[in-house]
């Protein structure tokens, strides 16, 4: 791994070490302040340009993910009516690349038990394990001008990502730490964050090859618009607190137009 990841600066392969407990204090005091971490520099120059090759050869068979949907990706929600605010409709537009057209560096980083272990530590569980979903555990993103991921809540607690390619301009990501919770869905406080009405929400510009983690189940995020002609692209790994997870065949047609 020591030609993907820059080990001297995080050292994934050293548990136990007096270094890798300080990168995982210092990561877990981020997610506990601002909601997120981000390692800057996290994947080498020379890893990050393969990664990039590799995702740009397989492009033509990217899936075009156009939909409409409100921040929640489901038209009922019950006990609130069907003109609540906080079921704002919205647009996403991408091109997503799954785990079963993907593969060398971001491939081997997903399997490499030590960033498992290691985002684990960060998140200060027990262990983490990498989906079944041959579909879903590993995706790249694409957007190009004009398209955008909008509001939503993760189905994971914590998202992982590294971005591989920053656009010209746009292409932010936006996040509310902690809008809702396992026990009060905060509708209202929904609503006046999509109304633009919510001073906590952040901005963030990532940087590619940076490793970023938040926590996404409570945190609804988006990616503004993308501007310029150069796309954003974005690796997203996906990782559960218990073995076998895999989409449904209904989920995984919704996201990526077929079912595997």
């Amino acid at each position: 791994m020591q030609d993907i990841i820059d080990l001297d600066a995080y050292p994934l392969d050293k548990p136990g070490t007096q270094a890798h407990a300080a990168l995982v204090a210092r990561c877990r005091r981020a997610l506990t302040r601002d909601g997120m971490f981000d390692l800057a520099g996290f994947l080498k120059p020379q890893a990050l340009a393969q990664a990039l090759d590799e995702v740009a050869a397989r492009q033509d068979q990217a899936f075009t993910h156009a939909r409409d949907h409100n921040i929640y990706f489901r038209k009922d929600i019950p006990g609130l009516a069907s003109d609540h605010p906080a079921l704002k409709p919205f647009r996403t537009v991408n091109h997503t690349l799954c785990a079963d057209q993907l593969g060398g560096v971001l491939q081997r980083l997903y399997d490499w038990p030590a960033f498992a272990a290691f985002l684990a530590a960060t998140m200060e569980k027990p262990a983490l394990y990498t989906m079944d979903d041959p579909l879903a555990r590993l995706n790249v993103m694409t957007y190009r001008r004009g398209e955008a991921l909008n509001w939503h809540f993760d189905r994971s607690e914590f998202t992982t990502t590294i971005l591989l390619q920053a656009p010209d301009q746009g292409g932010l990501f936006e996040y509310r730490t902690d809008l809702r919770s396992e026990s009060d869905p905060n509708y209202d406080g929904v609503a006046r964050m999509l109304a633009g009405q919510d001073p906590e929400v952040q901005r963030v510009k990532l940087v590619a090859g940076g490793l970023n983690v938040f926590r996404g189940r409570n945190t609804a995020h988006r990616v503004t618009p993308v501007e310029g002609e150069t796309a954003r692209r974005i690796a997203v790994f996906s990782f559960y607190d218990r073995p076998g997870v895999r989409m449904t065949e209904d989920e995984q047609k919704g996201f990526y137009g077929r079912a595997a």
